[in-house]
């Protein structure tokens, strides 16, 4: 059973069927209308979310599916009165496909071992796959490829966002820089790190961790950032994180070192001032709405593939 977990799971070659897939679902959106007829899609949520519940409710509906949403905080699971074990096996025989946003990444590994049908990670606190799998469909979308291309990922590095850019960018030909603290809480799972530069030794790419803005913004191509102060993040941390974080703000004195063409991404949600100013996320060079609409195309070709693959053919369309 193929289940998506982690970028590092994938080859380069099921990214980019997706990415083709995600490209002719946005093309031709009238041709998927019913390509998950009669499917059930289970979306278990202990996590809040705008972009992963819309984009993956909105995305099973429109292919003619059934999307379910279980929130964790009204339910025996989040009770603590069911288990894990018992609930994936329960949801195998009611549905086609699980995706679940959760806090603890050991939580989804457990979804899976005990899953008999596809479970998708919308997020853990280790990995977010379909974030960057969007985020490669809308890099390509407007450059026209990834090969080549440098992507420079600004502050607090030790993070699901970041470990899913480092396990997906040299995989696919782009050369990924960090700009983070030196701190070694702000830097990426070393595990992660070095994972992604073996990757980079076969795939002839570059992966560096900097310490410094505007040198990490040197030519880049793509320059991405993310919200200093997510969900899990307790509020008494807040002056601490703004005063490490504050040398990583994207400014306009950053995208001016970036590539002439350099677009500017953030998977949102965004705080002005904070990871970004606001003239640099509401200025010509960003692209976090198209980035954010991807999502919906590319969560409903992640959903085609894994069904596709758990049932050795094509669902109908």
């Amino acid at each position: 059973m193929k289940h998506l977990v982690t970028l590092q799971d994938w080859s380069s070659e099921s990214i980019r069927e997706v990415l083709d897939r995600a490209a002719e679902i946005k093309a031709q959106p009238a041709r998927y209308h019913q390509a998950m007829s009669h499917r059930v899609l289970v979306m278990i949520f202990e996590k809040p979310s705008l972009r992963t519940r819309v984009s993956f409710e909105v995305g099973a509906a429109q292919m003619g599916g059934y999307p379910i949403y279980y929130d964790m905080s009204t339910s025996p699971l989040g009770a603590g009165k069911e288990n894990i074990h018992d609930t994936v096996k329960v949801l195998s025989r009611y549905a086609d496909i699980i995706m679940a946003r959760l806090f603890e990444h050991e939580k989804l590994e457990e979804m899976v071992r005990y899953s008999t049908i596809p479970v998708i990670n919308g997020l853990t606190n280790f990995s977010h796959p379909c974030q960057v799998l969007g985020d490669l469909f809308t890099i390509r979308e407007i450059k026209g490829r990834l090969e080549g291309l440098t992507l420079t990922y600004f502050g607090d590095a030790n993070n699901n966002v970041t470990h899913s850019l480092l396990f997906a960018c040299p995989k696919m030909g782009l050369n990924i820089r960090i700009a983070c603290p030196a701190l070694p809480e702000y830097q990426p799972d070393p595990a992660v790190l070095e994972a992604a530069r073996r990757t980079a030794a076969r795939t002839g790419t570059r992966v560096e961790i900097l310490h410094e803005a505007v040198p990490a913004a040197r030519g880049a191509d793509v320059i991405y950032t993310d919200s200093w102060m997510s969900y899990h993040i307790p509020a008494e941390q807040r002056e601490e994180r703004l005063g490490r974080l504050r040398p990583f703000q994207v400014t306009s004195e950053v995208m001016k070192a970036a590539a002439p063409d350099a677009i500017f991404m953030n998977c949102l949600p965004a705080l002005r001032g904070y990871e970004q100013t606001a003239e640099v996320i509401d200025g010509p060079q960003s692209v976090v709405f198209d980035q954010a609409e991807n999502r919906l195309h590319v969560q409903k070709a992640i959903m085609l593939h894994l069904l596709e693959e758990a049932s050795g053919g094509k669902p109908s369309a």
